[in-house]
């Protein structure tokens, strides 16, 4: 778990201002999901024999002996929240959500036992309109972040009847050849067989590739499903690349899975999954519903943009105001509040330091800011205040307090 310092946070700010901006543009609304719920949720819904729920999950007992879990991803916790409050019935809902979730894994490069999610999640939508609309939305968020060295990889798990075709041909080849298996894949081999396809494991990549392929076994449903998808991204001009390896983490899902990916993180390359899970929220308590959604690690995606050394907009301080002199100060922060409220949006520092008149015109000078406000004895005395550019070499000029906003406004305008 680490800290977020104050220089970094402008990274952060800028990812979240920009998801927030381009998730209401597209009609979906936040949810704010607790951080504990109890364990049996993410039991059932990602699968007692996922990696997640068998070694990650943080779980303890409370005061009255109930079992709970910090939450390790946020899309049981979405479903629970719908059926609790019943916002799902006959209805569609686009959800999002923002916040920490916490995996007790071994930490790698941008990867933490405490990590952030951004997702969305859309219910009641059984076609593939929701998943390209879900999938051209993270392509949207990315180039608005300025990055461009991300794929996308993209497959269909099909229904659970075409998967257990698939995972019975599989374990009989997966167990033909368990010697060759190394111990987390012949763990995995009467649990979860699916995942072992997923196994980065260098000396089974020959014998995954030759491994059944859920591909062909995919029933009609499944196919028309992932044949309609891909044409609509192919009419969107969005490119991706067929993965039939690629299997996802969590048992719930159902039809499409995708992931964007980078080669400029190490092994760990996924920055954004999600897909499909059509019998989610009957698995949770709920009527029928179909839904599909993605969550992103927000620390994977702003160390890509350092990376790729992309820098949010600017946002130092537009005015500097010092004071200097005695009795200065007082009317300084009261002239600091009214220039708030006559100029919207204005960012800026009020010095209130010690030190001399040169300190302080350095401070000012170091923050960034374009003009300097500085308020002196004589100023104070004339009821004036000096606007002083920094940022170009024309001459300050003395203003009225009473004139003083309009003629930041008219500076702030011109720029």
């Amino acid at each position: 778990m680490n800290d977020l310092l104050p220089e970094q946070a402008s990274h952060w700010q800028w990812f979240e201002g920009t998801a927030r901006e381009l998730l209401a543009q597209y009609g979906y609304k936040e949810i704010r999901t607790p951080i504990l719920e109890k364990t049996e949720l993410f039991a059932r819904s990602i699968g007692e024999v996922t990696d997640i729920v068998e070694k990650e999950m943080y779980t303890f007992e409370d005061r009255n002996g109930e079992s709970l879990t910090l939450r390790p991803e946020n899309t049981a916790s979405c479903v629970r929240a719908a059926i609790e409050h019943g916002f799902l019935h006959n209805r569609t809902a686009r959800l999002w959500y923002i916040g920490p979730m916490f995996r007790h894994e071994r930490p790698q490069k941008g990867r933490y036992r405490q990590f952030h999610q951004l997702g969305a999640e859309v219910f009641g939508i059984a076609g593939p309109e929701a998943d390209a609309e879900l999938i051209l939305m993270t392509a949207r968020f990315f180039e608005r972040l300025g990055l461009t060295d991300i794929q996308l990889e993209l497959n269909s798990l099909g229904t659970p009847s075409s998967r257990a075709a698939h995972r019975e041909q599989l374990v009989r080849y997966l167990q033909a050849h368990e010697p060759d298996l190394d111990d987390d894949s012949r763990r995995r081999l009467n649990t979860n067989p699916l995942r072992v396809l997923d196994s980065k494991n260098p000396a089974l990549q020959s014998l995954i590739a030759a491994a059944p392929k859920l591909s062909d076994y995919l029933d009609e449903e499944s196919q028309t499903h992932f044949t309609a998808l891909r044409g609509i991204l192919d009419r969107a001009g969005l490119h991706y690349a067929l993965n039939h390896r690629l299997v996802r983490g969590l048992d719930y899902y159902t039809k499409t899975v995708f992931e964007w990916t980078t080669d400029q993180l190490g092994a760990q390359g996924t920055v954004c999954g999600g897909g499909r899970y059509d019998g989610l929220v009957a698995q949770i308590g709920g009527a029928t519903t179909p839904g599909v959604g993605f969550s992103m690690g927000i620390e994977r995606l702003v160390e890509l943009l350092q990376v790729n050394e992309i820098a949010p907009p600017e946002r130092t301080p537009e005015v500097y105001l010092i004071a200097a002199g005695d009795g200065t100060q007082p009317a300084a922060m009261a002239l600091s509040e009214q220039l708030r409220d006559h100029c919207p949006g204005l960012r800026m520092s009020l010095d209130i330091g010690d030190g001399g008149f040169r300190a302080k015109l350095r401070r000012a000078d170091r923050s960034g800011a374009t003009y300097a406000l500085i308020l002196g004895a004589d100023e104070l005395n004339a009821e004036t205040m000096i606007i002083k550019p920094l940022r170009e070499s024309s001459d300050q000029v003395a203003v009225p307090w009473a004139e003083l906003g309009a003629a930041l406004n008219e500076r702030r305008k011109a720029e």
